[in-house]
């Protein structure tokens, strides 16, 4: 049978399998539906859910604002799927084509897209971490149980990690009028993601909104009372801290385990793949019926020297899967690279924070438009000359422009004139990121290596 001839057999009677059900799983089901895939088509994940959006659950969700059950992911399309709910891939055959799975059945397939994404990374301690009262939050579930104990008035919160989504907890945790208490081992929230230099604005707005933020510490210990229920914390310079919840936000951990002895290119920084998301082997060996999307794949990024990029990125987790699922049933020629450029957004103390680019790759900053202290600025950042982020607080009309300059190599720092420098931020200063080498849960985006091979591919900038 011809390449075209099996492409066409393949898009009629093939048999496709998603694992993840999840943001990119879904918008992966409904890419390949509008491809023209006719086959079967096997949505596989660990939650009893089907897919629900996230991003609202440490915000309108913990605020009371909108119902966990109300997440639901908009359906773009009927997928036509086989949904297997609550049961978790365990492991992977390369070789048969078969997807194992926990209740001891395993699926078959042609090809296969891996989007399972991340988990929150849990209090180290057992024991501790099973007191009532301490919380992760990366779930429907988790967000309908930390809701119900916040709204029943605890007397004192601490959110372990000042990252962005421990920063959202704690904003949240304010708005309600709770008591909140934020302990980060970085100097300051958000270091890891934006930097030193936008970190001590976010540290002036969890301060000013009466957060009691302790910086440069960790948790050494969570001490509970007889009953089981948390009501200590201790801290590495000696205090201690009383509180109700405790909610653990130390970052993402990759759900690659269940692929360990699979042979494919997966470890705690996700899954290696090609910019047309084909996973690699544990050869290097790119293949042609395993693909991967959204927060489990490492991707290199032409604009990015070729770095692999892990995204913890809602919107790279559409774009992504889009690409993964019509690369799946296009012949070669066909298939397009994924291009898409990293953005991010949060909404904390009634601030709405957003990036372009990859802030954790600069080593410079400079304001170029609005004020630090009055909290509404746009700031770029700049790495070996060129324009490679920006971000703003509350001015993100902004961003397109900085997209256009990241995409176009602009010259750091920027040329043009602005109408609203203060003296501020006249001049670029370091943007004060922590040592890439010690351990960080603050960054939504991971700098994880180069691929030189994948230089071949040629970007073509959205603007001319």
């Amino acid at each position: 049978m011809s390449v075209d001839g099996y492409l066409e057999a393949f898009r009629r009677q093939g048999r496709i399998v998603v694992v993840g059900a999840s943001l990119a799983g879904l918008r992966a089901a409904e890419t390949l539906r509008d491809e023209g895939f006719t086959g079967t088509l096997t949505m596989i994940g660990d939650e009893p859910h089907e897919p629900y959006d996230r991003p609202p659950l440490s915000k309108q969700v913990l605020l009371g604002k909108v119902p966990p059950d109300h997440t639901d992911l908009p359906r773009r399309r009927p997928v036509d799927a086989e949904w297997r709910l609550g049961v978790a891939a365990t492991g992977l055959d390369l070789a048969a084509k078969r997807v194992q799975l926990s209740d001891g059945d395993s699926v078959e397939y042609d090809r296969l897209l891996i989007t399972t994404g991340v988990r929150a990374r849990p209090w180290p301690r057992e024991l501790e971490a099973e007191l009532d009262g301490v919380f992760v939050l990366r779930t429907r579930d988790d967000a309908r149980r930390l809701h119900h104990r916040l709204k029943a008035g605890p007397r004192g919160v601490l959110v372990i990690g000042a990252g962005f989504t421990g920063s959202e907890i704690a904003s949240a945790c304010r708005e309600r009028g709770l008591s909140v208490t934020v302990a980060e081992r970085g100097a300051a929230p958000l270091v890891g993601a934006l930097g030193g230099v936008v970190g001590e604005v976010a540290a002036e707005l969890h301060r000013s909104h009466g957060v009691d933020l302790r910086c440069g510490v960790q948790v050494t210990g969570l001490e509970g009372d007889a009953a089981g229920r948390v009501r200590t914390a201790h801290f590495s310079d000696g205090a201690a801290v009383e509180a109700e919840v405790v909610v653990v936000a130390l970052g993402a951990t990759r759900n690659t385990e269940w692929l360990a002895d699979s042979g494919l290119g997966a470890g705690p920084r996700g899954i290696a793949c090609d910019a047309g998301c084909r996973a690699f082997d544990v050869r290097g060996i790119v293949t042609d019926d395993v693909f991967v999307a959204g927060d489990v794949a490492r991707s290199p990024h032409p604009l990015f020297g070729y770095q692999f990029l892990s995204l913890e990125h809602w919107g790279n987790a559409v774009a992504q899967a889009e690409i993964a699922a019509h690369n799946m049933v296009s012949a070669s020629a066909d298939r397009r690279p994924h291009l898409w450029m990293p953005s991010f957004w949060s909404a904390q103390f009634g601030v709405n924070i957003k990036s372009v680019g990859v802030p954790p790759m600069a080593d410079q900053i400079i304001v170029t438009q609005g004020s630090l202290a009055e909290h509404r600025f746009t700031a770029a950042y700049g790495h070996q000359g060129r324009v490679i982020a920006a971000v703003t607080f509350d001015q993100a009309k902004w961003l397109d422009f900085y997209e256009g300059e990241i995409e176009r190599a602009a010259p750091f720092p920027p040329e043009f004139p602005t109408v609203d420098r203060r003296p501020e931020g006249m001049q670029p200063v370091p943007a004060g990121f922590p040592d890439p080498s010690l351990p960080s849960h603050g960054p939504t985006v991971t700098l994880s290596g180069h691929s030189p091979t994948d230089r071949r591919i040629t970007f073509t900038p959205r603007r001319a």
